[in-house]
């Protein structure tokens, strides 16, 4: 069959990063293909694709099956690419995934008619599954992990699979089916890779461990490293970013990890996301002598009180701890917080963002807590009648959606840029990457030079 599989763009006027890699429709693409499958994949991101020029696109592309992804972000998005997909190829079986509509399916199924199937959590076999189905002309009765409309145009919820352990079974991602050079930033092709899936911990904001389940399942370390050699010699790239939500739970794992890139003399450099109570002083040595150049750390919050409403389980002192032993190492550190979270007051949020501040990171990513749904802190915000925005395009962590008793949204929004204003407008901070140069360098003097024009009232055209 004629595999079809799309990224939405962005909403018009919503927060956005340059285009990534869309690594789960690479995954996708590659099981297709391994199936014996004619796959195109659209990254209507990568190729700056509008919904017109998209019709275009899709109309170029015979499809027997049409798959989307979709965060909550791209939903309504998504749900036009679905419609355009369904008036161009009428006859098509269109299906969507990803973190939002695993939890917002049967809406999904009844915002959008041009929706025939949702692919719940984790999609690899289900997705399998279906294209078998389709070739043989069967229902998706039996196939687990989907939501769908039946013949009689009532809504079917099949039962959830069950988690994939063996994740050395995942073909490569189909890289070759991307337009590569769209996603060159300063003269490189940053590359996705991941070793592991699920997370030990439940915080209350985070979808992803919803998607992926409270367990570790790992990729075994020597199959990371074949695909990263594979890409550096077929690419001729050295920079890589692990999508892992945190890539360091297992310590065994990372130093395997480790000793096989330093073992085949790999000239890579690489970063990671991990919690700031999964590290210590050796393993950080042993992945900077490896090539890790940065680590994000989830800060989250410098309030204790807040931290426990998240269920984060950590404390400041371990995330001071995290932070000197990494820059100790020789490490690039970005510190990760939530502002607006329930509870937050004004006084817990400017603890939060006088904390990070003393960390002395070389980067932050202050975000605007944001009700996902699936998690609990979505159902806590509905159930006290908090929700302010229901309309997903603003569910971009910069905008805030809801407000309690305790904080507005206006003032969410004043906190928020205040932040990013006194971190990336500090002397210290702007001879910091001065002297640091490269990538990350460049990247936060622009970062500065933006926040000054914006403090000046300047607007870059």
């Amino acid at each position: 069959m004629k595999i079809t599989l799309v990224n939405p763009p962005y909403p018009p006027n919503a927060h956005s990063h340059p285009p990534f890699i869309p690594l789960g429709l690479a995954y996708l693409g590659a099981i297709a293909e391994k199936e014996g499958h004619q796959v195109t994949i659209i990254d209507c991101q990568g190729e700056h694709l509008t919904y017109d020029s998209f019709r275009l696109r899709i109309a170029a592309v015979p499809s027997d099956v049409v798959g989307v992804t979709s965060t909550t972000l791209l939903y309504n998005s998504a749900k036009t690419i679905m419609e355009i997909a369904k008036q161009t190829h009428p006859n098509s079986v269109t299906m969507i995934g990803g973190s939002h509509v695993s939890f917002w399916d049967e809406n999904a199924l009844n915002e959008c008619p041009s929706i025939d199937t949702i692919v719940r959590r984790e999609g690899e076999q289900t997705f399998t599954e279906l294209l078998q189905c389709i070739d043989a002309k069967k229902d998706f009765s039996g196939v687990l992990g989907t939501t769908y409309r039946g013949k009689d145009g009532k809504v079917v919820h099949n039962e959830d699979r069950p988690f994939l352990h063996d994740l050395d079974s995942l073909p490569s991602p189909a890289y070759h089916l991307l337009p590569l050079k769209s996603y060159r930033r300063m003269g490189k092709t940053i590359f996705p890779l991941v070793t592991s899936r699920g997370c030990v911990q439940w915080c209350d904001f985070c979808s992803t461990v919803r998607m992926f389940g409270r367990g570790y399942r790992m990729r075994s370390p020597e199959k990371v490293v074949d695909e990263m050699e594979m890409l550096h010699n077929t690419y001729g790239e050295g920079q890589f970013t692990f999508y892992d939500d945190a890539f360091t739970v297992n310590r065994q794992h990372t130093l395997q990890l480790c000793d096989d890139i330093k073992a085949r003399h790999l000239d890579v450099e690489w970063d990671c996301e991990t919690r700031v109570d999964a590290v210590d002083k050796e393993l950080l040595e042993r992945m900077y002598d490896a090539g890790c150049i940065t680590v994000w750390f989830g800060v989250e919050s410098g309030s204790e009180k807040i931290l426990g409403q998240m269920h984060k389980k950590i404390n400041p002192q371990q995330v001071r701890d995290a932070f000197k032993m990494a820059q100790k190492a020789g490490l690039m550190t970005i510190a990760s917080a939530v502002i607006g979270f329930p509870g937050e007051t004004e006084e817990t949020a400017w603890e939060t963002i006088n904390f990070i501040n003393s960390l002395n990171p070389d980067d932050i990513g202050c975000y605007v807590a944001t009700p996902y749904p699936g998690t609990p802190m979505y159902e806590e915000v509905v159930k006290n009648g908090w929700l302010r925005v229901t309309d997903f395009n603003k569910y971009d962590t910069a905008t805030p959606t809801f407000e309690t008793p305790y904080l507005s949204m206006e003032k969410i929004r004043e906190i928020k840029y205040k932040a990013h204003q006194k971190f990336y407008l500090r002397p210290a901070y702007v001879f910091k990457m001065m002297r640091k140069g490269g990538t990350y360098g460049r990247s936060g003097l622009k970062t500065s030079a933006a926040y000054a024009l914006r403090a000046m009232h300047i607007k870059l055209s």
